[in-house]
């Protein structure tokens, strides 16, 4: 869809994928209308009135009310941007296509949105690997924590079992009196032949009374190929540190009850707290310097291919945002307000009509195959992934109103978070461990402004 230069092609695709899972003899239209009508049922037996109050009982948010108003401030930043975004697109497509009354389709949007992306930020992922090997990364890594966190991060290999030659094994020490809070494996290398996918952290021991937790920390980048290290892409390395912000809240809880500790027992819309609040420090400048040097010449980024980094961030971040919106929204006025009356498709429609600047077709059936509401555990759920980057884009800004260059503020707000957000797990409700981290409730003023969608 990206780059087929095909546009009938192209059209083809989309016009598949948005239908999957909704033709006979495999339509999966009455199994979502039963899915809501016995999720209903449910929670009027459980003395809600919908399964949405269920979903929230069990979330940080609360209540529907505070998701609408979630989805309301971000829509409320989003649309506008999105519509300038679209115009300038089809504006840019006109011009390279050299059709003046170009009007985008579906099929053409992530099309062109990747020519003008290239034409605007180009760099692959073959210019910055030789600037994150691994060791530099880990290392970048693990001096970012011992500033803001005060801990010391030492290798330990040798002393516990592998299950791979290529697994390392680390302890995790408090920088102020050696005491040994945690350790963690690493398993970094993609093994196809035995090896899932992806990248996650697990617990391998949780803190129980004075044992120390042990976490996994797994990924799937490149080996070492020759005299060359593992390079990474600039996506791999945000993954390390996304991942290890959940190792860090598993490894650095105080609280003594296994079924509390860490990640345990974290409510849903909280949980990618940690591992997202790390993300934002791969393109903090200092940080950034420290991990990104090449492996073999040991210069630094060039300064063009880090700005590139940055701004592609933003880049069309009102679409995306928007995007995530209609579907949270979407999810929750079907588990929320809907009632049987007409169809699911109906709902799906009319909040397009607010939610989207290119109307989906009206043989549109992708909720037959929105498998994270109806398959998963996303029912008046999906607004999470929202609800957290709120929560990691506010975190952060303490960090920037405390003054990123005054390494005393930066080390006193990183020990507050380790004190609140990473000590606390599920042992207390994390509207409360934010609160006494922040002063305040969430505010979605520090998204907006990283996002670009807000001065």
């Amino acid at each position: 869809m990206e780059h087929s230069r095909r546009r009938d092609l192209r059209e083809r695709l989309y016009r598949g994928f948005v239908r999957r899972g909704a033709d006979v003899p495999h339509d999966n239209g009455p199994v979502i209308e039963r899915i809501l009508a016995l999720k209903r049922e449910q929670a009027r037996l459980l003395g809600f009135a919908s399964w949405a109050e269920v979903s929230l009982s069990q979330k940080m948010a609360g209540s529907v009310a505070a998701v609408d108003r979630l989805l309301d401030e971000l829509h409320a930043a989003a649309l506008p941007k999105a519509r300038a975004e679209h115009a300038e697109l089809t504006a840019y497509a006109r011009q390279k296509s050299g059709d003046a009354a170009l009007e985008l389709q579906p099929w053409d949007v992530g099309f062109w949105a990747e020519r003008l992306r290239e034409e605007r930020y180009a760099y692959t992922d073959e210019e910055l690997r030789p600037y994150f090997a691994l060791p530099r990364v880990l290392d970048g890594l693990f001096a970012l924590c011992g500033r803001i966190f005060g801990i010391r991060v030492e290798a330990a290999d040798g002393t516990a079992p592998v299950w791979n030659p290529d697994v390392r094994f680390f302890r995790v020490l408090d920088a102020s009196d050696g005491r040994q809070l945690a350790a963690f494996y690493l398993d970094p290398y993609s093994r196809p032949a035995d090896k899932r996918g992806g990248a996650w952290m697990d617990n391998a021991l949780d803190r129980k009374g004075e044992r120390v937790p042990v976490a996994y920390l797994v990924c799937n980048q490149t080996p070492p190929v020759g005299d060359a290290p593992s390079l990474m892409t600039f996506r791999e390395v945000e993954t390390l540190f996304h991942e290890f912000g959940h190792g860090l809240q598993h490894m650095l809880t105080t609280v003594p009850r296994m079924e509390a500790a860490g990640i345990n027992n974290v409510e849903w819309d909280a949980v990618e707290l940690p591992s997202q609040f790390m993300e934002n420090w791969c393109l903090h400048r200092p940080t950034l310097a420290q991990l990104a040097r090449h492996w073999q010449s040991g210069e630094p980024l060039p300064e063009h291919l880090a700005d590139r980094l940055r701004q592609a961030k933003t880049y069309r971040a009102g679409s995306a945002t928007l995007r995530q919106i209609y579907f949270a929204r979407t999810d929750l006025e079907l588990h929320a307000r809907f009632d049987g009356g007409c169809s699911p498709h109906d709902v799906q429609r009319r909040v397009a009509a607010t939610h989207t600047v290119v109307a989906p077709l009206p043989e549109d059936r992708s909720l037959c195959a929105f498998s994270h509401i109806f398959a998963g555990g996303y029912s008046a759920g999906y607004y999470s992934y929202k609800w957290a980057e709120v929560l990691s884009a506010d975190a952060f800004a303490a960090f920037e109103e405390a003054g990123l260059d005054d390494p005393a503020a930066v080390a006193a707000t990183g020990r507050r978070f380790r004190d609140t957000v990473l000590a606390l797990g599920g042992g207390r409700h994390p509207m409360e461990v934010f609160r006494a981290f922040r002063g305040r409730a969430p505010s979605t003023a520090a998204l907006l402004r990283h996002s670009g969608l807000a001065a």
